[in-house]
């Protein structure tokens, strides 16, 4: 399956952007379905990290645990679901703009399914997170450009 993509320029140094993205426990602040992101060990992530990420569908918040298995500050990233029978390929990408005042972020998530998820993955998965993507993209873009951190 091909991957959903989008990109978003953002007023903040790739730096600035790098260490809010890769910090799980932001992703609720700009992920409506995100409900909580546990690392499953200490911050900063590491290659080799994971995350227990709780995600809502319908009325049911359903776990997910996600796997670091990339990580080049401040230009890219790699996560991987490792469990569960939908299971999110996630790979990020800055590139600096304006002298590296700015940022361009491109987002790239694909699904693996497995059992049950081999038909909600093309059915329900993707649909919904083509709708989402672009609005997450604009949260995170708000929160970074009206924030101190």
């Amino acid at each position: 399956m091909s991957a959903i993509s989008k990109s978003i320029d953002i007023d903040r140094t790739p730096e600035d952007v790098y260490a809010y993205i890769t910090d799980p426990t932001h992703l609720p602040e700009w992920q409506d379905r995100a409900v909580t992101a546990v690392p499953m060990g200490d911050l900063p992530v590491h290659v080799g990290s994971r995350v227990l990420v709780g995600r809502r569908v319908g009325r049911r918040t359903i776990p997910a645990t996600m796997e670091v298995l990339a990580m080049d500050p401040p230009r890219s990233w790699h996560f991987r679901g490792v469990r569960g029978p939908v299971r999110p390929d996630v790979r990020g990408r800055i590139e600096p703009l304006d002298d590296g005042a700015r940022s361009r972020v491109t987002l790239a998530v694909d699904f693996e399914g497995r059992g049950l998820g081999r038909a909600l993955v093309p059915l329900a998965v993707k649909p919904m997170v083509r709708k989402e993507m672009p609005r997450s993209e604009e949260k995170l873009k708000h929160l970074l450009e009206h924030s101190e951190a």
